[in-house]
């Protein structure tokens, strides 16, 4: 898939200082962020794992 983004100047900018700081070319670094959010975990995810953590933690306290 092709896209095409519209940054403001200071945005632009900043991808490109941000880019070169990484050795990267400012496409490399907005395909990276891109592939970045699309792979985190959703809300709903976060929220269960945080519940199954917190029951874990609750387990673990009462057979110290």
């Amino acid at each position: 898939m092709k896209l095409s983004i519209e940054l403001s100047a200071a945005q632009a900018e900043r991808l490109r200082h941000e880019a070169e700081r990484l050795g990267l070319s400012p496409e490399e670094l907005a395909r990276a962020v891109v592939a970045d959010v699309l792979t985190a975990p959703d809300e709903d995810f976060r929220k269960a794992a945080a519940q199954v953590v917190r029951k874990f933690q609750e387990l673990y306290r009462r057979l110290a």
